[in-house]
């Protein structure tokens, strides 16, 4: 069944993701590879993985036999963003639905259309009535339901850190189901001097940061540059910023598509704002532009001598937004790369393997990349530490998130 829907999404795969542009904005190129590009290959992921999934027998005296049984949890919630609905409602829904478990999915309000097509799509491969429950709402009536009912046994959400706490508090106050939480990041991309292509690294760390005009969770929106090459480095990442071409996200020559709404790019110009004032440089962007079109558009931005404690370095603002900071020595770069209570991605570009796996182990983050940003696959977890929350989606580590252990400890 999981194969059959995983087939489905790919036939359909243009519609699914037209119905999510039409709700985020993202570029219709990245949304086909990222939304029902990556749900079929979650789908078909877990699929395969079933067969790979076994019990344990424990090493016990001569006259025990002892089992441990893996059983489903029961009822799991699943609450997503809108930013990618579809590719994260499906690393919460497959491997759920793999260990046997039924699911109520709430979208985010403003993204639920591909969502809802996937549940049409459960039930026409044959998904049991009731298995799979998409409920549209607000957080506050219908997330709100999810986390304090005493019939969801386990709650999984990605989102931001003040909704986390708030359903960290429903779970304690209901019926203590287990809560996993995959919240912001403010991830460094950190760039050496010895990065063996720096043309590259730039090119690369401005998808990292531009890409669906910011709004992904593990973007590297804070530029960790070595002094030596400072200058050089943005100057490369300016052109390569400016040349990005931003516009309507069905537009097949769009590069970047629209802020996901009004309220969202109000948001992140209140940061340039607080950029300014505490002393950052605009040096490209960090406007609004496109307006005649009636849609919300971001020009990318960068901006430079953002200071350790700057509310830009700081706090996330999930938008096309830049900062950069130079230090002098790995040591620096080090402690500014863990100078956020945010701990969920990271990049290092960098020729020398020891500081690669120095750097590797230093990092508080779920994923390090050295010599690329973003692209990790099924195979791998995701997941942050700090304030990016706790569990993790993707690998087969996920499965563990919706099973509970039984043992069968028998006197022979």
């Amino acid at each position: 069944m999981l194969h059959a829907i995983a087939n489905r999404i790919e036939a359909e795969a243009v519609e699914l993701a037209v119905l999510g542009v039409r709700d985020n904005g993202t570029e219709f190129n990245m949304a086909l590879k990222a939304e029902p590009g990556s749900a079929a290959g979650t789908f078909r992921y877990y699929a395969e993985a079933l067969d790979k999934v076994a019990g344990e027998v424990a090493p016990t005296a001569s006259d025990v036999l002892a089992l441990v049984h893996r059983m489903p949890v029961g009822v799991v919630g699943a609450i997503v963003p809108w930013n990618f609905p579809l590719m994260i409602g499906a690393w919460k829904l497959a491997p759920a639905l793999a260990m046997g478990n039924s699911v109520v999915l709430k979208p985010a309000e403003t993204a639920s259309l591909s969502l809802l097509r996937l549940a049409e799509i459960c039930s026409e491969c044959g998904l049991p009535d009731g298995v799979l429950n998409v409920v549209t709402g607000s957080g506050v009536e219908t997330g709100a339901a999810l986390a304090n009912s005493m019939g969801v046994d386990v709650l999984t959400f990605t989102g931001s850190g003040a909704t986390g706490r708030r359903l960290l508090e429903a779970s304690a106050a209901s019926n203590l189901k287990r809560c996993y939480l995959e919240l912001g990041g403010k991830s460094p991309n950190i760039v050496f001097a010895d990065a063996p292509d720096l043309a590259k690294a730039a090119k690369v760390s401005a998808a990292g940061i531009f890409r669906n005009s910011g709004q992904v969770c593990v973007a590297g929106s804070r530029l960790l540059v070595e002094a030596s090459i400072h200058d050089e480095f943005v100057e490369a990442l300016k052109a390569e910023a400016e040349a990005l071409r931003v516009g309507d996200p069905l537009d097949l020559s769009s590069q970047i598509g629209a802020v996901n709404s009004e309220d969202q790019l109000r948001r992140n110009l209140s940061f340039m704002d607080m950029a300014r004032a505490e002393g950052g440089r605009v040096v490209t962007g960090g406007s609004r532009i496109l307006q005649d079109t009636g849609g919300s558009y971001m020009a990318p931005t960068i901006v430079t001598g953002v200071a350790r404690d700057a509310t830009l370095f700081q706090r996330e603002v999930f938008g096309p937004v830049l900062a950069v900071t130079k230090f002098e020595s790995e040591e620096e770069a080090l402690a500014l790369a863990n100078a956020t209570d945010f701990g969920l991605a990271a990049g290092v570009w960098t020729a020398d393997l020891s500081r690669a796996h120095r750097m590797v182990a230093g990092i508080r983050a779920g994923v390090v990349h050295v010599n690329t940003y973003g692209g990790s696959d099924n195979t791998v977890p995701l997941g942050g530490v700090g304030q990016s929350g706790n569990g993790h989606d993707k690998s087969l580590h996920a499965l563990d998130k919706y099973v509970d252990l039984k043992t069968a400890w028998i006197q022979l």
